[in-house]
């Protein structure tokens, strides 16, 4: 790599070096690098979740703990997707009746299970969840 440069006036002049090494304090020996404790990659699902495939929160799961979530792109909502192809307060997903539902809350483009447009559907395992440029994938919680 060539460690110089033209000046306007078409001249060469040496790059200055831009890093430096630090010492260590006097005394203080070098510490070896911390290992970083094992995650495990998958953790089983203890309640119903909701996994992003497609936007910009890809591989995100959000646990649907408190038997009601809420989405959109307000800051106070449970998920927040944060992108101006989904409304303030979109959709929630509800727990009811022993199942799980996703109710629409007026949202400007519309909410879409399995690309079809809802105002509120039943989920089952599997389904996917399409608001705005996001794609969510519902699960059952692991029997």
């Amino acid at each position: 790599m060539d460690s110089s440069y033209d000046t306007p006036d078409g001249a060469i002049s040496p790059i200055e070096p831009t890093s430096r090494l630090i010492p260590h304090p006097a005394g203080a020996a070098a510490q070896p690098p911390v290992a970083e404790p094992e995650v495990p990659v998958s953790l089983p699902v203890t309640s119903a979740a909701l996994v992003v495939t497609r936007g910009p929160l890809q591989g995100e799961r959000f646990e649907l703990t408190a038997g009601r979530a809420s989405l959109g792109r307000h800051p106070e909502c449970d998920i927040v997707l944060d992108d101006s192809t989904v409304s303030r307060r979109h959709a929630e997903v509800r727990e009811e009746g022993g199942g799980y539902v996703i109710v629409d809350t007026g949202s400007l483009n519309g909410t879409y299970v399995n690309r079809q447009p809802v105002d509120r559907a039943q989920l089952a395992d599997g389904y996917v969840i399409w608001i705005g440029k996001f794609r969510l994938s519902f699960h059952l919680p692991e029997a």
